[in-house]
């Protein structure tokens, strides 16, 4: 079987996948086709493929050849001028500058099912099979998905799973999640009735790792953001919270989480508040203060969600942290 058929026939069935999945077109990111390649044997690709970016579609295809299309046809192109014999050249042009990703139109997958609930199994069945996601090579095995109420007026989203997330398979559930959920119970509600999730659905993994985390890179981050977009319009809560710094950047919002906190921004649509990430908090228990300071900002911007849902709130809850 030469290099072209059998690199097509890789393509192919990478694309059956994307299909099954429920998308008519898919985003390659530069170095895919080199995995795929790698994976049997074949030569790396010598020039940079132009990139392929998603783009949504109203209905799921009706087979796998339309669905294909204009993926396979840029791909295919690439793929003949990375296997050419090396005395007859492809001829080269010079690539288009990429599309800039838009924030403000996310990836919405389309998803089966007739109620929230069964929307979100049947995405976190997707997350879990993610090819994307598992052809880093960078992510450990174990998905974690996400926990909560399927009609939470607040999501709560963090930036991906840690040791103790991936043991549970349930976001937030070591020690930065417990301060959450004192946070959240601080506010008058039960972890049941928020909806807690992670921009990424992997944890991160690193070379002797044992207990250690890390952040997501934006890279990883990428690979799941369909997901976390797809959960945000299944649910449609009434205010979105970022926790920390890469949930924010996931989201499309960034900078300093110190600059970015204490206002509302809009992220499809719904108002977003950018706040600490708990494990902030617990950073800052250690010094002098014992974390006062970050408790208090934490809690002031709680209470601006709280007040943007409508939640009671109390004397007694406005003067948390003030002494």
């Amino acid at each position: 079987m030469s290099s072209q058929t059998e690199a097509a026939g890789l393509l192919k069935h990478y694309l059956e996948q994307r299909q099954v999945a429920g998308q008519t077109h898919v985003g390659l990111r530069p170095g895919m086709v080199n995995r795929l390649l790698h994976r049997r044997g074949l030569a790396p690709q010598t020039q940079r493929v132009a990139e392929i970016r998603p783009v949504r579609s109203a209905a799921p295809a009706a087979g796998f050849e339309e669905a294909a299309a204009p993926a396979a046809a840029a791909m295919l192109s690439s793929l003949k001028a990375a296997t050419a014999p090396a005395s007859a050249p492809a001829p080269t042009r010079p690539a288009a500058a990429p599309a800039a990703r838009s924030r403000l139109e996310p990836t919405i997958l389309e998803v089966p099912g007739s109620t929230k609930a069964e929307k979100l199994a049947a995405l976190a069945q997707m997350a879990e099979h993610s090819p994307e996601a598992r052809a880093l090579g960078t992510l450990r095995e174990t998905m974690v998905f996400a926990v909560g109420s399927p009609d939470a007026e607040i999501m709560f989203i963090g930036e991906a799973p840690g040791s103790e997330e991936e043991r549970q398979q349930e976001p937030f559930v070591g020690p930065a999640g417990q301060k959450l959920t004192g946070i959240i119970k601080a506010m008058g509600l039960d972890r049941s009735e928020v909806y807690i999730s992670n921009i990424c659905k992997f944890r991160p993994a690193m070379e002797n790792q044992g207990w250690s985390n890390r952040p997501p890179t934006p890279v990883e981050m990428q690979t799941c953001l369909p997901y976390i977009f797809t959960e945000i319009a299944i649910i449609q809560p009434k205010i979105l919270v970022a926790l920390g710094k890469t949930a924010a950047e996931g989201l499309g919002l960034s900078g300093p989480v110190s600059k970015l906190r204490g206002q509302f921004y809009t992220v499809q649509g719904l108002p977003t508040m950018v706040t600490f990430h708990p494990s902030y908090i617990l950073r800052e228990e250690k010094l002098a203060d014992g974390g006062k300071v970050a408790k208090r900002q934490v809690w002031e911007d709680m209470l601006q969600v709280m007040e943007k849902v409508g939640l009671p709130v109390s004397e007694k809850q406005r003067g948390y942290f003030k002494k």
